[in-house]
This record gives structure tokens, C-alpha cells and sequence, in this order.
């Protein structure tokens, strides 16, 4: 903890946010720009105000703060969780989630939330509406399906099934389009390069370079591979305890699911995750353990690729991977 530093812990629902600071003071503030600047008015140089990332709640406010100089944390919401536990409250109130979110802030390590370019923050949004229209399409084909498995289906309701899928398709097919030439806009050269990864197709390439904001916040694979949550947790506790390793989860889902995906086709190809997975499986480990391997080793892949300018080459494979 810097003694020097004035922390501000706000927990942030729809209408309002609740704010502790460092010596134990409340406040309340409505959710809106004019609520944010009564907040500002408390805030000094020294101020660190942290938060966790809520869902879209707190973007505004973040945002706000950030641009008026403010330094700002988002947290993941369930290393916050994990601290409150820790604390053992029976209490849970706006008031003393403020009060422990600030407490949690005086206690560990913080990173500075950078906040998203336009650019970045279009590309999410795309992104995060193509994943509706993809999971509405799946419903639409199983209602199909289980239309067609009555043997008697109503002709007006598959026919209005059908028009909805196709609709459903046309939108997510037009909003692929215009995702490839807003991230080609910036990031041409990383897609053109992670493309030459074997097992690395051209749409997990593409949500690559949106997901990690074509790998420009990262500074290691290590690193990168924390934030998909694919770094793995120890049990271990003297010689009464000693559990299987499993990976954290806390990162993010979407990029660690697709990995997965990718994991497969890696297998194949990619002679680099090959031979990891075939070691791994060898020592008697399960399939699940060395496919998560295999993401380990495509995700350290792509930011080196990202990283050095160069296209993949499997001689060149252990100097590329290297993080």
C-alpha cells in the first residue's frame, strides 16, 4: 500500500454508485454525468479510484475519470469476491462492498485500466453481437429440428423459423464483413502473419487480433496466456493435500474457448503442439490436460508471431515461442 495514495472503492449498480475512501468516508452519487462530476470534486492527483468491471455499468464512469486524469482500476469481479470471502463479512450492502473493494485496493497489487480506442471499443461491440446472432441461430436450427422430428410439422411455423434464420444469417454474415475491414484497417499486417500459424484459420485469427487489440497490451506470452486464464493452479498443502492441477478460469472465456477449438486442428498440424501433446499424453496425463497445453503453446505462438514480424516456421519454432 502507498501511504501517499487516496484509494476510492466504488461499487456500481444501474442507478447509482456507492463510494469509501481510504479513512472510511461514504458517499452515493447518481450513475450519470452529473453525479460524476459531483465525485470529481472529491478527487486530487493522489486519488486511485478502483472498481470492478460490472458488466457495461461502469464503463461511463471509467471512462469519465480516465479522461479527467484520474488514475482508475477496473478489477475482475472475482478476485474481489475471493477477498470478501476472505474476510468472512456476513454483511453484503452497496455500502460495505464499497467499503471492501477499498480495502482490497490498500491490499494488492493494482494495474492502471487503459480503456479501449474507438477503434478497439467498435470491434467488441461487433464482436459481442455476432456471439447473439450466432447463439440465436443455433436455437432457430434446433427448433427446426425438433419441428421436423413431430413428422407433422406446421408448415407456418417452419416457414417463419426459416425466414428468422435466414435473416439472422444475412445480419451476421454483413456484420463479419465490416469486422474484417474495421480490424484490417489497423491490424493487416498481425492478421496476415497469424494466419500462417497451423491451426489458426482465418476466424480465430480475426478474433485474436480483437480480443487482445491485436496483442498491443501484452508485453509476454506468459502474460497473455493469464489473461485467456489458461495458467494452471497448484493444490498442494503439506502431504495431507496434494489435488490435481486445473487452470485458473479467471481470465478471458471467450478467447480461452476458442483456443480450444483450435486446440484440435493444432494437434494435426502444428508440429510444435503435436509433439507437446503427444509428451504430455505419453506420461500417462489426460487428453483435456494436453489440449490445454496445446493452447498454452498456440497462444505463445501467435504473440511471438505478432510480436517479431516474422510467419511462422516450423525450424524457427523454438525461438518464436519463447516468452
Amino acid at each position: 500500500m502507498n501511504k501517499d495514495i487516496k484509494y476510492f472503492g466504488i461499487d456500481i449498480s444501474h442507478l447509482v454508485f456507492d463510494v469509501t475512501d481510504s479513512s472510511g468516508n461514504y458517499y452515493q452519487f447518481k450513475n450519470n454525468p452529473a453525479g460524476f462530476k459531483k465525485f470529481l470534486k472529491l478527487l486530487g492527483i493522489d486519488s486511485h479510484c478502483v472498481m470492478e468491471a460490472t458488466g457495461y455499468y461502469h464503463y461511463q464512469l471509467a471512462y469519465f475519470l480516465l479522461e479527467s486524469g484520474i488514475k482508475v482500476s477496473v478489477e475482475n469481479p472475482l478476485s474481489v469476491k475471493r477477498f470478501i470471502q476472505m474476510k468472512l463479512t456476513k454483511n453484503k450492502t452497496d455500502k460495505s462492498d464499497s467499503k471492501l473493494i477499498c480495502e482490497y485496493a490498500k491490499q494488492v497489487e493494482l494495474k492502471l485500466w487503459k480503456g479501449n480506442s474507438k477503434h478497439q471499443t467498435e470491434c467488441l461491440q461487433m464482436t459481442r453481437l455476432l456471439s447473439v446472432y450466432t447463439k440465436q441461430s443455433t436455437m432457430l436450427k434446433n427448433k427446426l429440428h425438433g419441428e421436423a422430428v413431430l413428422g407433422n410439422p406446421s408448415k407456418t411455423v417452419v416457414s417463419s423459423l426459416k425466414r428468422s434464420l435466414k435473416q439472422v444469417q444475412k445480419e451476421m454474415k454483413t456484420l463479419e464483413e465490416k469486422l474484417i475491414v474495421l480490424v484490417k484497417e489497423v491490424h493487416q499486417d498481425v492478421l496476415t502473419r497469424l494466419k500462417s500459424i497451423p491451426g489458426i484459420g482465418n476466424k480465430t485469427s480475426l478474433m485474436l487480433v480483437v480480443l487482445t487489440d491485436g496483442f498491443e497490451r501484452f508485453t509476454s506470452g506468459s502474460e497473455l496466456c493469464s489473461y485467456a486464464g489458461l495458467t494452471p493452479i497448484i493444490r498442494k498443502s503439506g502431504s495431507s493435500v496434494s489435488g490435481r492441477s486445473k487452470i485458473s478460469k479467471m481470465g478471458n472465456q471467450k478467447l480461452r474457448n476458442l483456443l480450444f477449438m483450435c486446440s484440435f486442428n493444432a494437434c494435426k498440424y502444428n508440429k510444435a503442439c503435436r509433439e507437446i501433446y503427444e509428451r504430455i499424453v505419453a506420461k500417462g496425463k489426460s487428453k483435456k490436460l494436453a489440449l490445454i497445453a496445446v493452447c498454452n503453446k498456440l497462444l505463445k505462438q501467435a504473440f511471438a508471431i505478432a510480436k517479431s514480424g516474422l510467419i511462422y516456421d516450423d525450424s524457427y519454432r523454438s525461438t518464436l515461442v519463447k516468452s
